[in-house]
């Protein structure tokens, strides 16, 4: 009988411990979070994230990495089958459908690790959280602020007699003359381009060029795509001139020219592409960045251009699903805060990223970087890029015009006519 209860006593103590085990265990928040890849940030956030956890025994966070145009693909599908990441970061004009569709939840300040609403935008630059704002709360926190301008490899230059430093292009036109004294040709290949253009990226970019001519993609009251034919025109055909039924100096169907910079292997002279370039030079070819064999120019105008316009700048922002519960919102902001809260680490470890608080950008870390005096003068005459609840459409719309007068042999007219037609259909319907 005593064994008996003995065995009763054990198997209620066992029960208790599985119990309070499960417990424990659905008690723990995991965290989905997906991100694009960049080995210098993948580096310092799985530290971070280490920290965090250690810090946080209740939350666990899944980080997953795509590279920028998968991960876009994957979240878009993932919130049409109703099972989106906890967390993820896309550029602005990616993701502001998503605030406005209300599938982001607003920032919990106190959970982030703010006083109110107030001290978050008092941490920021003046303008940076429009983007994410709609109906006086804040959707996003700003994972990265990123500006383009051009780098050079010096021996590229040098090679065919220019001077890096005196004869790189001020404008595009010096870009086409250059691009022509560097390229390399095996019949109409290209072995080594001058320059080449980050097709995918026509809202960062490409719409900048055409207001420097004076055209605009919106007009001002909101009514109107693809404004100024004649600058449309202009740029148009520029495009077509660069291209292989041009003067076949570039084109979409090349390995983009900033994945190919890093490597020195005299196969690109330029390229366009941001601060934390000088992180993956770094890391991908130490001996490379210590030749200071490299340097940084600012963004060309056009030699009739009416505005001096660079690059637009665009932001990562961090954002929360709406549809997850309230206490996985919290713990997801939490996470948020703690990260961003490490401005400087990014800056020095993870890739050379720059938040956009007011604090980093007056600190002297960011100024000491190289050509940083570069990337911060385009930005303060730059604006951010267009976002909008259908941006993206509108930047495949612009896609689809400038490969059909490249690639298809299509008249910078008529391919003018089809887009403003589309883009006009896109914005009626938003």
């Amino acid at each position: 009988m005593k064994k008996l209860i003995r065995m009763v006593f054990v198997g209620c103590v066992l029960c208790g411990l599985s119990a309070c085990a499960n417990k424990q265990e659905s008690s723990v928040i995991t965290l989905n979070y997906w991100t694009h890849d960049d080995p210098a940030r993948t580096e310092l956030e799985t530290r971070l994230i280490a920290e965090f956890e250690a810090s946080n025994p209740s939350i666990k966070v899944v980080r997953t990495t795509q590279g920028p145009a998968k991960l876009i693909e994957l979240v878009q599908t993932a919130f049409a089958e109703k099972r989106g990441p906890d967390i993820f970061n896309l550029s602005i004009e990616h993701s502001y459908s998503y605030i406005s569709n209300a599938r982001v939840a607003p920032v919990n300040p106190q959970a982030a690790g703010y006083k109110n609403q107030q001290a978050i935008y008092d941490n920021y630059l003046p303008e940076i959280l429009n983007a994410v704002t709609k109906g006086g709360k804040i959707y996003g926190l700003p994972l990265e602020i990123t500006n383009w301008c051009i780098y050079i490899n010096k021996k590229v230059f040098r090679s065919v007699g220019l001077d890096p430093e005196r004869d790189y292009p001020k404008t595009w036109e010096d870009m086409v003359r250059i691009s022509e004294k560097l390229v390399i040709r095996d019949g109409d290949v290209l072995i080594r381009r001058g320059f080449d253009f980050r097709y995918p990226y026509y809202l960062v970019a490409f719409v900048p060029m055409v207001e420097q001519l004076g055209g605009k993609l919106i007009s001002d009251d909101g009514k109107t795509a693809i404004v100024g034919d004649a600058a449309w025109i202009k740029f148009l055909t520029f495009m077509q001139q660069w291209g292989p039924s041009g003067k076949n100096l570039g084109s979409p169907t090349y390995k983009n020219a900033r994945n190919i910079f890093n490597k020195d292997n005299n196969d690109i002279g330029m390229t366009a592409t941001g601060l934390y370039q000088q992180g993956r030079i770094e890391k991908d070819n130490p001996e490379f960045y210590a030749s200071k064999e490299w340097m940084v120019v600012p963004f060309p105008v056009f030699e009739e251009a009416v505005n001096n316009v660079p690059a637009c700048y665009y932001g990562h922002f961090l954002m929360v699903n709406n549809d997850i519960p309230k206490e996985k919102q919290d713990a997801a902001w939490k996470l948020i805060g703690f990260l961003l809260s490490h401005g400087e680490d990014y800056l020095k470890d993870g890739g050379n990223i720059i938040q956009p608080t007011k604090v980093l950008l007056n600190s002297g870390t960011l100024k000491n970087m190289p050509y940083s005096d570069v990337f911060i003068s385009d930005m303060n005459k730059a604006h951010m890029v267009y976002y909008g609840a259908r941006s993206a459409e509108l930047q495949t719309a612009i896609r689809s015009a400038v490969e059909s007068v490249m690639l298809s042999g299509v008249s910078p007219e008529k391919a003018l006519a089809t887009l403003k037609a589309a883009a006009q259909a896109i914005i009626d319907e938003n």
